[in-house]
């Protein structure tokens, strides 16, 4: 869709539009206060405004939004049925890596979520399955003060990367 087509959305269509950036609800309803946006970049930019001035229930409600990475396919179809497509594309050299990093992504996963109360986010794209589970390992001994930062900024990624999908679709 075109930024035109975008801002010519009724307010419930442009709320189902942006949730498939990011499931926070207020980062969609303060993205949405911006419309209609006259350039990409301003919505862009109101997207990380916004995303950045949120509290950390907020954040962690966007998390929710997202398979655990490795997830087997199915399963992700299921539960993320309006995002499948693009977070499939964003994980998919997970469905290329061998057994053994697929069972350390899935250990590392249970670890990092029992530890911080969320799942590991990470943006996949352009990364191998094995550098997904080097950054997990690396990331999982941060004190959760830190990590949850570096969660907000791997977050602040996918949704860019998702609006520029959305007004390229």
């Amino acid at each position: 869709m075109t930024l035109t087509e975008l801002n010519n959305l009724s307010r419930p269509e442009l709320e189902d539009a942006l949730r498939k950036c990011c499931g926070a609800e207020a980062w969609v309803q303060g993205v949405a206060d911006g419309a209609p946006f006259a350039y990409e970049e301003t919505l862009y930019e109101r997207a990380q405004a916004i995303w950045y001035g949120l509290s950390e229930p907020d954040w962690r409600e966007a998390f929710t939004h997202h398979p655990k990475i490795g997830q087997d396919v199915g399963s992700l179809r299921e539960k993320f049925a309006s995002t499948a497509q693009w977070a499939s594309g964003e994980q998919g050299a997970v469905q290329a890596a061998s057994e053994a990093t697929l069972q350390a992504l899935a250990r590392g996963n249970e670890e990092y979520e029992a530890k911080f109360g969320y799942i590991f986010i990470v943006c996949a794209t352009g990364k191998t399955a094995d550098e997904m589970l080097a950054l997990l390992q690396e990331r999982l001994p941060n004190p959760p003060e830190d990590e949850i930062h570096i969660a907000t900024i791997e977050q602040a990624r996918i949704t860019q990367l998702r609006l520029e999908k959305l007004l390229s679709a």
